[in-house]
């Protein structure tokens, strides 16, 4: 079936096969967050985007493939209300940015802006961008096959940036998503975010001066 991305509480995964990567999208819990896991082909490594609930999805998910590392993109509790009981279950190891690593229950690597996080022999590039918490990432996977692939978690949706609660943290969001994604990755790039339906960048560009005006 042609991927969509479009997923619904309680419902199957949607998966999607790139070149070297397939991604595995699940909506797990109340507010409808989106979970990922990520399969590198040439090894069968697996890594979790956000173990944000319901371990008993996440895990069936997983499967006999094991875990080898799950990231958190972010510090609020939606995005890792499951952590504890998939690293338990796996063995996985747990990785988040420093500024935020300190409000979740495991955290056994810290990254910073423009390191690599591998699973298998596939890349994925941290990107720092502050303002929906000082510590949200996303991930940037470069398909050789293809376009870019961004999983965004709270700081990009479709129809605007992620939630600030102030202005200060308005524009500080505004101009990393200006500065490291808009301005450096093409219209094709696709982003996953943390909740809802995905987007392409180029889908939403034409909207940015619109986003600036209402500060929202």
């Amino acid at each position: 079936m042609t991927y969509t991305g479009q997923v619904t509480p309680g419902g199957p995964a949607a998966v999607r096969e790139l070149a070297g990567l397939t991604i595995s999208k699940l909506s797990v819990g109340p507010t409808d967050n989106n979970a990922y896991l990520l399969r590198c082909h040439r090894t069968g490594e697996q890594l979790l985007i956000d173990a944000a609930n319901e371990p008993e999805r996440l895990l069936p998910l997983v499967g006999e493939a094991g875990l080898a590392t799950v990231v958190t993109t972010h510090q609020h509790p939606d995005h890792w209300f499951a952590l504890a009981d998939v690293l338990a279950a796996t063995g996985a190891a747990s990785v988040a940015h420093a500024a935020d690593a300190g409000e979740l229950p495991t955290v056994t690597r810290t990254v910073a802006d423009g390191e690599a996080v591998r699973v298998g022999e596939c890349d994925l590039t941290v990107i720092h961008l502050v303002g929906h918490t000082p510590g949200s990432i996303a991930l940037r996977y470069d398909d050789p096959a293809g376009h870019p692939h961004l999983f965004t978690g709270d700081s990009l949706f479709p129809g605007g940036p992620g939630r600030t609660t102030g202005g200060d943290d308005f524009d500080s969001l505004m101009g990393d998503l200006q500065n490291k994604i808009f301005d450096r990755l093409p219209d094709e790039t696709w982003f996953y975010p943390g909740h809802g339906n995905d987007s392409t960048l180029g889908a939403e560009r034409p909207a940015i001066p619109d986003w600036l005006a209402r500060r929202w």
